[in-house]
């Protein structure tokens, strides 16, 4: 454990170093673009014909062309994706252009002959318009440059029918004819929301379009590109020798001397922030917390941001940056308004904007999702968001454009999945960051006109080493605790009561996957114990002991005094007792002061409301809505597991907060929470069993309607309140109480909308097993890719759905990491194909 702990501490030197240092280059973060890189490779220079301008970019073309002979993006597995086809057709154009490397372009052209059929077939059915526009375009500038090109039979209808589809699109689309004479196209009714324009893919229009040098500066920003794209602005050049375009090309190149981005400029707070937001969801923000303050406190001071965008384009960036700020400012307690993002609610051409172009922007409208997870009571914009930008996720999950950019992000559609069907507030921390581990080959930060623009500093493989030790350092301390806890319930005789539920792994398993930081074992096993205790004693009213036996139970924890008792009220009590002196003296010990009386009062407390309900059931008396709202609150026991543990966290909870019946704001609302959430999943339990909960009470109180209405109605309420508690866990000035005690609130919310928010998880026996082994036990499935010797094959590739594309290959790929490969089929030659999990092809 202490080596693991080293290797921790060393990597987080080196990253501080090399990531968050204030000498750092943002722009040394961003991806390189291949396409747009080559782009920049082809400009001649104007004062020595024969020479490329910018030979720092030829020089990475040259430098960063894979084994297997392309350039682009890989996949989460690290195989070639879609967008590999244009970016490396763009390279072999560069490269033939300068005559700089003849195995380089034979390597390339091999690889394009013998992987085009493979991707579009596979992709088919989800040919992104993207790739409809650039690769026609990329194939014409081939030709013209004298690359012998696809003239096999079997190419031939594939090429033949995008360049079909892409001679469809802009009959649909080019509406424009004095900027665009392009023969033979037919003018169509103006689309004003199409994205990205026409134009902006000046670089790949057909053969037939003359670029006009009076169009080309109608559409040039202030900057001098067009939207922003090296690779348009660099056809743009070429094509007039525009001086605005050279200027910003040489801006370009001289920031990003080798390989450039897909956009630029870029915003360099969205980028700070980006990196912020990775730590975050890799769980590595304890080791940050400093360089993440220093981030944050440079956003702090937003105000409304009303004012109108420049254009489109702008309007959308703000969009992304703002709604990304809004959620970590206000995560970390800054006080924030809505309106800081949610200006965008007053455009209507914005709001049409992003709704006809839906499927180019998920990465946007998923952190507008995300932001609203974090809504105060009052804030309608914040809901007015939230239902906005949930349709248009769910609307592009549906679309028959639904894999446009997925095929090069194929992860990213199971986060947006997860997102829409399980809410924030009812998922673990541990586990999310679990699925970022495995899912971080791709990140998303920005969807562009041929991809997703990525941070290099997002897939940093220190970064990633880092966050998989964190884990699984987290795992061993979480694995020694749970042993502990296992040995204290058996000791203790809890776990071998006859009757009720054991769950002692599911109580440990809730609060470590809650709450992230190893360092707070005492919290966690105190949380723990508690919540065994609770479970035990709770099922022992409900299901084992006789009334006057529980009157008797109850009287003797009120008299603190377990004489008399016998059977399972002996074993509870004496439990009891031991664990309240465990905490009182842990406590003594640590600060001086004696709270055994508060502990024993919260616990008088909880035992009464447990011996009043069963006594309401055994009556068939029937409470208020009001009546019972007050005693559930109570008898859930939220109150008896956070309010203890509170007192061992720093700052740490003072005494006085203890005192039953002056509970806090916050501490009230979770127990209010906690009782609703259970109710919701328990009515028909309760009601066979002849108990009341608030569902079954508005029902009775309302005979008309449903139980339908009476969920809603709890549900309303529940909504309500959950507002409410957040609002007092973020915003200090609602509370005195230590910051990390509202936060143990809020993972205890957490844990509890975990197992009540579509069923009752709590009580399956089954349902929760996988999460435990993936929390505790099983390390993280992050694979690093590796190939390895070259071999050829005939012939032969395999999709998840079964269907078979021939094709020839020249790689074979292995994975190294916590698995083996996966055989899924075999080739026709009888040797094995390895299939990557979530990918839709592999070659070998």
């Amino acid at each position: 454990m202490e080596s693991s702990l080293l290797s921790i501490q060393a990597l987080v030197t080196k990253i501080k170093l090399e990531t968050f240092s204030p000498k750092n280059d943002l722009y040394s973060f961003v991806s390189p673009s291949a396409y747009d890189t080559a782009w920049l490779a082809m400009v001649q220079d104007p004062k020595e014909r024969g020479r490329p301008l910018f030979k720092g970019c030829l020089d990475w073309v040259m430098s960063n062309q894979k084994e297997e002979g392309y350039w682009g993006v890989s996949s989460a597995d690290g195989l070639p994706t879609i967008d590999t086809l244009p970016a490396t057709l763009a390279c072999l154009v560069a490269l033939k252009t300068w005559n700089a490397s003849d195995e380089g372009v034979e390597k390339g052209l091999a690889f394009v002959h013998a992987n085009t059929k493979i991707l579009v077939d596979v992709n088919y059915q989800h040919l992104p318009r993207w790739f409809v526009i650039v690769f026609p375009g990329m194939v014409e500038l081939a030709r013209a440059t004298g690359l012998d090109l696809f003239m096999q039979d079997e190419l031939k209808g594939v090429i033949s029918s995008i360049f079909k589809e892409r001679q469809r699109i802009f009959e649909t689309f080019v509406t424009d004819l004095t900027l665009f004479k392009i023969m033979n196209y037919r003018e169509k009714p103006v689309d004003k929301f199409q994205y990205p324009p026409i134009f902006s893919y000046l670089e790949a229009l057909p053969s037939t379009y003359e670029i006009d040098e009076q169009a080309t500066v109608s559409h040039l920003s202030e900057n001098g590109s067009i939207f922003n794209s090296p690779s348009a602005t660099a056809c743009a050049y070429m094509a007039t020798g525009n001086q605005k375009c050279m200027d910003y090309l040489e801006s370009l190149a001289q920031r990003c001397p080798y390989g450039v981005p897909s956009m630029y400029p870029m915003d360099g707070g969205l980028i700070k922030l980006s990196m912020v937001d990775h730590i975050q969801k890799l769980g590595l923000a304890e080791h940050f917390q400093e360089d993440i303050d220093e981030i944050l406190e440079q956003f702090r001071n937003r105000k409304k941001q009303l004012s109108e965008p420049r254009g489109t384009d702008d309007a959308l960036a703000k969009i992304y940056k703002d709604s990304l700020a809004f959620r970590l400012l206000r995560m970390h307690g800054y006080n924030i308004t809505p309106w800081s993002f949610c200006w965008f609610l007053n455009h209507e051409d914005i709001l049409d904007h992003l709704e006809q172009n839906c499927e180019h922007f998920r990465s946007l409208i998923y952190n507008v999702y995300r932001a609203t997870d974090v809504i105060f009571a009052g804030e309608y914009e914040l809901e007015e968001a939230r239902m906005f930008s949930r349709k248009l996720l769910e609307k592009t999950m549906k679309s028959s454009m639904a894999y446009d950019n997925f095929v090069t992000c194929p992860s990213f559609r199971g986060v947006i999945e997860q997102e829409l069907s399980l809410p924030w507030i009812a998922r673990l921390d541990h586990l999310d960051h679990r699925m970022w581990i495995e899912e971080n080959r791709v990140s998303p930060l920005w969807t562009g006109k041929a991809s997703f623009y990525r941070l290099t500093c997002l897939q940093d493989e220190n970064i990633m080493q880092l966050a998989m030790e964190n884990f699984k350092f987290r795992q061993l301390i979480y694995r020694n605790e749970l042993e502990e806890l296992k040995r204290w319930s058996k000791v203790t005789g809890l776990c071998d009561m006859g009757f009720g539920r054991e769950k002692t792994t599911y109580c440990y398993f809730a609060v470590a996957a809650s709450s992230c930081l190893p360092r707070d074992s005492l919290v966690r096993m105190i949380v723990a114990k508690s919540a065994i205790l609770i479970t035990v004693a709770d099922d022992f009213f409900d299901m084992k002991g006789a009334l006057d036996e529980l009157q008797e139970l109850t009287e003797a924890v009120q008299r603190w005094d377990g004489k008399g008792l016998r059977g399972p009220s002996k074993v509870i009590f004496a439990a009891l007792v031991d664990f309240v002196t465990e905490i009182a003296t842990e406590f003594l010990h640590q600060q001086g002061s004696d709270i055994t009386r508060y502990l024993q009062d919260i616990w008088r407390e909880t035992f009464s409301s447990w011996l009043l309900e069963t006594t309401w059931s055994n009556t068939g008396y029937i409470p208020s809505a009001d009546e019972y709202l007050r005693v559930g609150m109570t008898s859930i026991a939220t109150h008896t597991i956070v309010l203890p543990s509170s007192c061992f966290l720093s700052p740490r909870l003072p005494d006085d907060k203890l005192k039953t019946n002056h509970y806090e704001t916050i501490t009230k609302l979770l127990m209010a929470m906690a009782r609703l959430l259970n109710d919701i999943q328990s009515y028909q339990k309760e009601q066979e069993e002849g108990k009341m909960n608030l569902v079954l009470l508005h029902l009775k109180a309302n005979p008309d309607g449903d139980i339908e209405d009476s969920i809603g109605y709890v549900k309303n309420i529940l909504d309500e309140k959950r507002k409410e508690l957040l609002q007092h866990v973020l915003m200090d000035e609602l509370s005195d109480l230590p910051k990390p005690c509202k936060h143990l609130h809020l993972s205890c919310l957490k844990v509890f909308q975990m197992f009540f928010d579509s069923s009752n998880r709590f009580d399956s026996n089954t349902e929760l097993l996988q999460d435990i082994k993936k929390a505790i036990y099983d390390p993280p499935e992050y694979r690093i890719l590796k190939p390895i010797r070259p071999q050829r094959c005939s012939r032969g590739v395999t999709t998840q759905k079964g269907s078979t594309v021939h094709a020839h290959f020249n790689r074979t790929f292995t994975s190294y990491g916590s698995k083996s490969p996966k055989i899924f089929a075999t080739v026709d030659d009888g040797r094995k194909l390895l299939i990557p999990p979530r990918f839709n092809f592999c070659y070998i």
